[in-house]
């Protein structure tokens, strides 16, 4: 499994490559072909319920100094994922970054080049980043519950972890790569997913015992979630139809966490089929809840109101539901945190909150 996936990504590259030599060999200036990764070129697939890429494709030649440069990088860049999968070797994306500084005139002027450049590459081939062992800076989510899993550490031993019983407070951290070569799931002991934007609502549910008490793996998002995090949760979704709630604080950019893990985001509509999990429910603070617990909550300011508007007509937030509640919050021009529901106690968000709206979804 985990050699067919390399093979496969340098085949891939191989195969840009061979076709570059192929228009050079002909005396022809040499370009390739990218999907083009714009806003315009984004759709949401209404039968999917997920952000794709759609089918426009620009070019990028040589015929202009920049395109030549780009082309030269993109060989370069190539050239490097090639040796690192020879090699068993693995390299961060800042890692990368740097390795260019070795190219003379083809290296990155900024990170956010190279890291787009990367981005290019799966769209071209269809791999993951995963494939051309390119890892990420930021850490993937940390989990609690009773599911045991099988992970290949670094010296390519399979240990058993359970995510309840053989980790710490912290919980067992998800690695930048979840593929099935990585990670197994074994036994899964939990009924649904409960992914937690912050790490004070995350802490006070372990500390709760609410993993055990409901049933469910708690997961912290840390935020806006990494891709491994996404993928981690779409894998057991769909191997093991785990139903999946999102809970996060009340205002327009939490709601946007909700709708990266549930329907993908836009920079990586690309690859949306391996993050989002279309299925997955919002529980976290609402307009209503403001209203209805008389929550603790904060001025909405010209930043968040504008979002919200956006919103409306974001796809994604389609639904009675969302209109309803996005509405109420300009309305009362109120956003509120996870914590401001401790107002009520510190076993409010675990005794009542929680099991009310999950009760509504059927899993309480």
């Amino acid at each position: 499994m985990t050699e067919a996936r390399y093979k496969n990504a340098v085949t891939e590259l191989e195969d840009i490559a061979s076709d570059i030599y192929k228009q050079m060999d002909k005396g022809k200036i040499p370009s390739m072909k990218i999907p083009v990764r714009t806003k315009a070129n984004i759709k949401f697939s209404r039968k999917n319920h997920v952000w794709t890429l759609g089918k426009s494709m620009g070019a990028r030649s040589a015929k202009k100094l920049n395109g030549a440069y780009m082309l030269l990088r993109t060989l370069h860049m190539m050239e490097f994922i090639e040796d690192m999968i020879s090699n068993s070797r693995s390299s961060t994306l800042r890692e990368m970054y740097y390795i260019s500084e070795g190219w003379e005139q083809a290296k990155f002027s900024t990170q956010n080049e190279s890291n787009k450049l990367a981005e290019d590459l799966e769209a071209i081939t269809g791999c993951m980043r995963e494939d051309f062992k390119l890892r990420p800076e930021e850490d993937g989510a940390r989990v609690i519950g009773n599911i045991t899993l099988e992970e290949v550490n670094r010296k390519g031993q399979k240990k058993k972890i359970n995510c309840r019983d053989d980790v710490g407070d912290s919980g067992y951290g998800i690695p930048y790569n979840v593929e099935k070569d990585k990670i197994k799931f074994k036994d899964i002991g939990v009924k649904f997913i409960i992914a937690i934007e912050t790490g004070g609502m995350f802490d006070r549910l372990v500390e709760n015992g609410f993993d055990e008490t409901a049933s469910a793996l708690l997961l912290h998002l840390k935020g806006q979630p990494a891709r491994s995090t996404r993928r981690f949760v779409k894998r057991l979704s769909v191997e093991h139809n785990l139903p999946v709630a999102v809970f996060t604080d009340g205002d327009p950019w939490s709601f946007r966490i909700f709708a990266s893990v549930a329907y993908g985001a836009i920079n990586t509509a690309y690859i949306s089929e391996y993050l989002a999990t279309p299925t997955t429910e919002y529980i976290g603070i609402t307009a209503s809840d403001i209203l209805n617990y008389e929550l603790p909550s904060d001025k909405l300011n010209e930043q968040d109101i504008r979002a919200l508007k956006a919103e409306l007509s974001d796809p994604r937030f389609k639904g009675q539901f969302w209109k309803n509640e996005i509405e109420l919050m300009l309305d009362i021009k109120k956003k509120a945190e996870q914590q401001a529901l401790a107002k009520y106690g510190l076993d409010f968000v675990t005794d009542k909150y929680l099991p009310d709206k999950l009760g509504e979804m059927g899993l309480m």
